[in-house]
């Protein structure tokens, strides 16, 4: 989830063979009509997750907003489950002895591929790093699962190669984007993770977009029989120099929806200056910000889960450099437009609704101001990573 900490170094003598050959057979997805004990198919629930927590934190992340924890340490455990299920939290977790006792379990919810079989994998006890996981044995792990239990997904989630292309803790796989295609066979759900505002790196740091961007590639990558998710940053995980804002964090999150993301998993470990595996329940301004967009986002969710409308705007901005990105919902006969600057900077941006004619009021949603439409188009100002909701009744 965190990459290893950014830290692998790889070896230039690795050698590695992927295991893509042709004669390997590739798995299709699993369909969600399926997902018989899989998350809930109710319009009205959009799954807000956390990596990795204990369930003892379980009943404060519910008053967060969150409904979902991905991966339990060392479990499922009987302890685990009956914490989760007493807190009313669903879960993704390794299929397990115990977790296949629990079959007609509710609170499983999916099970879950070991984290980030796309890096350099460590040779712990020796030293050093071998090759990733090769598609072929993910594929194959997802196939050995399904056969245990076709009525939950599977998710695989994937490190930042998947929105960077040139990440070095890939090892001898660095710069092969054509492995995610592969990956993606292995799994229903396919996540992936990249920390911006954190990054140590010049050619990430600073540079939120690339969340977007990675969004974008996996949904390429996965297809339309595949759901994908995305991780989102709000600690300092292991840069006790820099830790998003709310801002930056809010930003992220429309980001990955706009560009179509269909769940959220928020890491909140931190590594410096301290271990904390649960620091966002030690940020009361953090904790704060993120229960607010949970809250808003289960209150869209059943715009969110309608279908996209593919020509129903366009968006144009005073600077090519400082983009606003939309997307466009129709629900109880409204469209809603989720835009969201797509740089730290500001940006002036015309909405052109097609064939509207007269005036329109515009609500921004939760700003407490409204905008008039004359005749399909109207202009609204972006703050840098500023996110605008709008509503727009018949």
């Amino acid at each position: 989830m965190h990459d290893k900490m950014l830290l692998i170094i790889c070896s230039a003598m690795l050698t590695c063979s992927m295991g893509m050959s042709a004669a390997q057979p590739l798995a299709s997805a699993n369909s969600p009509a399926t997902w018989s004990h899989g998350p809930p198919h109710d319009t009205g629930y959009f799954p807000i997750a956390v990596w990795l927590q204990s369930p003892g934190n379980a009943k404060r992340y519910r008053d967060a907003g969150f409904n979902t924890y991905v991966g339990l340490w060392n479990g499922p455990t009987e302890e685990q489950l009956a914490g989760l299920k007493s807190a009313g939290i669903r879960v993704f977790c390794e299929q397990n002895e115990t977790a296949l006792k629990h079959l007609d379990d509710p609170t499983i919810v999916g099970w879950l591929h070991g984290d980030e079989p796309d890096n350099a994998q460590s040779l712990t006890p020796r030293p050093g790093y071998g090759p990733p996981i090769s598609p072929g044995k993910i594929i194959a792990d997802y196939k050995k699962t399904r056969a245990l239990d076709p009525s939950r997904p599977i998710m695989l989630n994937l490190g930042q190669g998947v929105a960077w292309g040139g990440y070095i803790g890939r090892g001898v796989r660095c710069n092969h984007p054509e492995d995610y295609a592969e990956y993606v066979r292995g799994c229903d759900i396919a996540s992936f993770d990249i920390y911006p505002a954190v990054h140590e790196s010049p050619e990430i740091a600073g540079k939120l977009w690339f969340v977007a961007n990675g969004v974008d590639r996996l949904v390429n990558w996965a297809g339309p029989g595949r759901a994908v998710w995305n991780c989102i940053e709000c600690t300092r995980i292991a840069n006790p120099a820099k830790k998003a804002t709310p801002l930056q964090v809010r930003c992220e999150v429309w980001m990955s929806l706009v560009h179509g993301s269909r769940g959220l998993i928020y890491f909140v470990h931190e590594w410096k200056p301290r271990f904390n595996e649960s620091a966002l329940l030690d940020d009361p301004e953090m904790l704060a910000a993120i229960t607010a967009i949970n809250r808003q986002i289960a209150r869209l969710a059943p715009v969110l889960n309608s279908p996209t409308l593919k020509d129903a705007v366009s968006v144009a901005c005073e600077s090519e450099e400082n983009p606003v990105d939309v997307l466009a919902k129709q629900k109880g006969g409204a469209l809603y437009l989720f835009a969201v600057g797509m740089r730290g900077e500001n940006a002036k941006a015309t909405f052109h609704l097609g064939k509207v004619s007269g005036e329109r009021r515009v609500e921004v949603l939760d700003e407490n101001r409204t905008l008039v439409a004359k005749d399909g188009v109207f202009t609204d100002q972006f703050a840098p990573w500023e996110v605008h909701l709008y509503r727009i009744a018949k």
